[in-house]
């Protein structure tokens, strides 16, 4: 079998690049890799330093670059267009980044809400809950934009839109569900509502729903959440509980399940003092 001295087969080449045959043939068939040797007997040979050719092209084509900019950038040899291209394929990757990063939020937040829908209905508990962060929307700012004769699908498209826009303009990640802020001594009313976001502080409108242990109670099956006002009031004065700050009241089932009422869960919360 013919050798040639400091040389690789194709398949000694493919194992330390840690690809395939197939691989290398499809980038020579493509002129991005052309091995530097064809013996007599037909085998083509690579140079060890040619693995920085493939790494070169595995870079390029991990970052969606097509193969003919790879080709023109491994012909050219220019530092300038390679710079070029390797900045716009770090642009897309800060992208792509930023949308998995969104779905990871939307994902897991949606996960945790449906696994708490598997609680008792009506039924006062208490849990440790994280810190969450909140994008805030004052009820009476929101009640001024609104026209007298909006009917609910009317408020709820200008909720979304103010929170979409404010997302766009600081850069917020979050899952657009909707929860309702409530001052202990006035439950029937709204002060905020409010959504979800990935980051903390440093933006108008932000809210901290601080860790802690909380009294929580869920609603099963119902879009009329004043039972479940009534049933957590009654608790806290029957056990004669402390509690600080706001009331939360949010929706778990969110956009997946809601379209029927038997399918409704929502969560009324409120902080414990320690």
């Amino acid at each position: 079998m013919e050798r040639k001295a400091g040389l690789l087969t194709s398949g000694a080449f493919a194992a330390l690049c840690g690809t395939t045959k197939e691989t290398l043939r499809h980038y020579k068939d493509e002129g991005l890799l052309v091995p530097v040797h064809q013996g007599e007997n037909g085998y083509f040979y690579y140079s060890p330093e040619q693995f920085y050719d493939f790494y070169a092209i595995s870079i390029f084509r991990q970052t969606g670059t097509s193969l003919e900019e790879i080709r023109r950038c491994l012909r050219q040899q220019d530092r300038e267009q390679t710079l070029c291209l390797l900045r716009e394929q770090q642009n897309r990757l800060k992208a792509e980044r930023q949308k998995l990063e969104q779905m990871e939020f939307v994902l897991s937040g949606t996960v945790r809400s449906l696994e708490w829908c598997y609680a008792p209905d009506m039924e006062p508990q208490t849990a440790w809950f994280e810190t969450e962060h909140l994008l805030v929307l004052p009820a009476e700012e929101l009640e001024g934009r609104m026209p007298p004769e909006a009917d609910e699908d009317e408020r709820m498209r200008m909720v979304l839109e103010q929170c979409r826009t404010l997302c766009r303009r600081y850069s917020l990640h979050t899952d657009f569900q909707l929860g309702a802020i409530h001052d202990p001594a006035n439950l029937e009313a709204i002060s905020h509502l409010y959504t979800r976001v990935k980051e903390p502080g440093g933006f108008p409108y932000y809210q901290e729903k601080p860790a802690g242990q909380y009294v929580y109670l869920c609603c099963q099956g119902r879009w009329d959440l004043s039972g479940g006002y009534d049933a957590l009031k009654r608790h806290i004065q029957r056990q004669k509980l402390k509690t600080a700050g706001k009331v939360y009241a949010c929706d778990l089932a969110g956009f997946l399940l809601n379209g029927l009422e038997k399918n409704a869960a929502s969560m009324i919360s409120v902080r414990l003092l320690e």
